[in-house]
Parts: structure tokens; sequence; C-alpha cells
């Protein structure tokens, strides 16, 4: 599922990579070329993030997932347990 990002959001996103570039590294580049490194590094290396994520939730659901017993669980037939009614 390729990230999508919205018009505001991508202008924000090249805007900071543009600064932190000037800033951090000395480089000074158009906001095109800004643009053009945001594409790439939504091409290459956001799908990495994302999967990581995906993954993450899998396995925080499957986890879940084993104790549902455990978790979701009501013992039967337990009226006359205590010597009282509980209704």
């Amino acid at each position: 599922m390729p990230l999508k990002l919205s018009k505001d959001q991508r202008r924000q996103a090249a805007q900071s990579l543009e600064r932190y570039l000037k800033e951090e590294l000395d480089l000074e580049v158009s906001e095109l070329q800004a643009g053009f490194l945001l594409d790439f590094f939504q091409t290459e290396i956001a799908p990495i993030a994302y999967n990581q994520g995906v993954g993450d939730a899998r396995r925080f659901l499957e986890e879940k997932m084993e104790d549902l017993g455990g978790v979701c669980f009501e013992h039967e037939m337990t009226f006359w347990d205590s010597g009282k009614k509980k209704l």
C-alpha cells in the first residue's frame, strides 16, 4: 500500500526536507529537488516503516488472540457455588 500524502502534507514535508538539508548538511536545494528527494524516500524507505508497523500490529494482535480465552472467559454454572443466589 503506497504512502499517500495530501498536498499540504507533501508541501510541509518538502519544506522540512529543504530546511534540514540547508541547516544540517549546508546544502541548498530547490523546492522541486526537495520534492524529488521526498518521492524517493516515499518509494524506497517509507515501505520499510510501513511493513514494520504492519508486522508490529500483527504480532500485537496475535498475542492478544492467544490469550483471548483467558481474557474473555466467564465461569459457567456458578449460581449455587457461593451458597447464595446471585440474582
